[in-house]
């Protein structure tokens, strides 16, 4: 397990590594909760963080590991379409700044945790209210293991190997987030971000002077896609569409996810929200700035086995051992903040919309908070077992279902926060059609993210999980009006 290990980066990795993980204990007093034993506490810090620790854990948990390590990767791979990560980050805070405060709002004043609360409060549906809660927990288990991947990663490129190291710290990320909630990962936030931004700010400073200067480097870039015969520093106008649809689905399905709900129903007001919404655009210029790490790759001259390689092997090219130490700590950090935030997401929803329905509707609020706590540990437990048992590939293709799944969700919980009109009958098909008509065209197109929609001037590449959520609202207005036009007693029958 410690054969070639660098021993100044794993001594820099692992006083960070435990550094953080002190302050993952004692967060449980952070900001003074009167009690763990209650789901708002354990799982929204007590709705009371403002406007920076609000930043820092939405931004820490959007912007994850897997990010750190996935956005070069595909920028290596294919050129400018991997920036579409950047657009997709523009177009969504317009979105968070208006519907996000509306929706936060709803769940204060009537003490919703989860968005199947907010969706049983807005058309009294268990049905509905199940769908939507059943969805966020599949959709966010593979999105937890895409963390751990990202871990691996920067495990790996210290030298460790073997599968213990990453249990291990597993093992701390379940016990801190069992005994502090998501106070843990808001605490540990402030350092992961602040690590984050000096590992770009270096990479970005030093590495084009080590590589001759930007020009050099997208020279180099230019010639490799161009020697490859894929790919490109400039989108081609077949890419456009494409890369279009991926940024506006992307978007409309981030906030759909119960780890970025979380965040949001755990600030102090509407007002907070909406300045994150003007200051988070500041994670989007690092996005950027990552991403140019892809291009860099090409102009060091990089070999690599996978692509998801590139970060760390920069690092260990042109850093000294300290350094990519501390790079290789921020990037396995930034796995822990999202990765607990995405169990306690998920670990609300099944408590409030699965154990309190239909297990226990008698459930004290103490004992909400031990059964969240539990599934939690279960859920990271699932994902870590997905990554040791089960191919990589198998979770990035879960992934790419979850993205298209969770966007599923988006009627049901946005149109009800400004339309009366819609009903839930008419939502719940809207979102098994979209959920199981999505799922077979991407099944059907061998698990990739886009479908081809022939116009009469030959086929337009769209990405699926918008086609699907097209096809949802459709069908939801077609049931709707359908059921509008029955005879009142008739629906009454059927109701009774």
């Amino acid at each position: 397990m410690l054969t070639n290990v660098d021993s100044a980066a794993f001594a820099v990795f692992l006083v960070l590594f435990i550094l953080v993980t002190g302050m993952g204990f004692v967060a449980a007093r952070w900001r003074k909760p009167e009690t763990l034993a209650h789901l708002d506490e354990w799982g929204l810090g007590g709705r009371k963080f403002g406007t920076w620790i609000t930043w820092f854990l939405v931004g820490g948990d959007f912007y994850t590991a897997y990010t750190v390590i996935a956005v070069p990767a595909l920028v290596y791979a294919v050129g400018a379409y991997g920036f579409f990560a950047l657009p997709y980050t523009i177009i969504v805070y317009p979105f968070v700044f208006a519907v996000m405060p509306v929706l936060w709002k709803v769940a204060k004043e009537r003490g919703y945790v989860t968005a199947g609360d907010v969706v049983r409060g807005a058309y009294g549906s268990r049905g509905l209210e199940l769908a939507v809660a059943a969805t966020g927990v599949l959709a966010t288990m593979p999105y937890i293991a895409l963390q751990l991947i990202g871990m691996e990663v920067a495990i790996k490129a210290l030298g460790l190997s073997g599968e213990v190291p990453l249990v291990l710290a597993f093992l701390v990320l379940a016990l801190y987030t069992y005994s502090s909630g998501l106070r843990a990962p808001a605490l540990i936030a402030f350092v992961k971000d602040i690590m984050i931004y000096i590992v770009v700010i270096a990479a970005v400073a030093i590495v084009p002077s080590k590589l001759g200067g930007y020009g050099a480097i997208f020279t180099a870039a230019d010639a490799a896609f161009a020697a490859k015969g894929a790919g490109g520093i400039l989108l081609s106008p077949a890419q456009i569409v494409p890369y279009a649809s991926l940024a506006l689905g992307s978007a409309l399905a981030a906030f759909m996810y119960p780890h970025t709900l979380t965040g949001i129903f755990a600030s102090s007001g509407g007002n907070t929200i909406r300045k994150n919404a003007m200051l988070l655009p500041a994670y989007t210029l690092l996005l950027g700035l990552l991403a140019l790490l892809g291009y860099m790759g090409h102009a060091a001259g990089l070999k690599l086995a996978s692509n998801n390689d590139v970060v760390p092997e920069l690092f260990k090219t042109l850093f000294p051992s300290w350094f990519a130490g501390f790079a290789f700590a921020a990037i396995a950090i930034g796995a822990l903040v999202p990765a607990a935030v995405m169990s306690i997401g998920a670990a609300n929803l099944f408590t409030r919309n699965f154990w309190k329905v239909w297990v226990d509707p008698k459930v004290t609020p103490a004992g909400e908070a031990k059964v969240a706590k539990i599934t939690s540990m279960l859920v990271k437990v699932g994902a870590l077992l997905a990554i040791l048992l089960m191919p990589t590939q198998f979770a990035l293709d879960l992934q790419l279902l979850g993205g298209l799944w969770i966007l599923q969700t988006l009627p049901a919980l946005v149109f009800g926060l400004y339309l009366n009109w819609f009903s839930s009958p008419a939502l719940l098909a809207g979102w098994a059609v979209g959920l199981a008509g999505g799922s077979w065209l991407a099944w059907s197109d061998g698990l990739k993210p886009l479908h081809g929609i022939d116009f009469g001037a030959g086929k337009v590449a769209i990405y699926t999980g918008l086609l699907a959520l097209a096809l949802n609202i459709v069908v939801a207005v077609v049931v709707n009006l359908v059921l509008k036009g029955l005879p009142q007693a008739r629906l009454s029958r059927e109701a009774a």
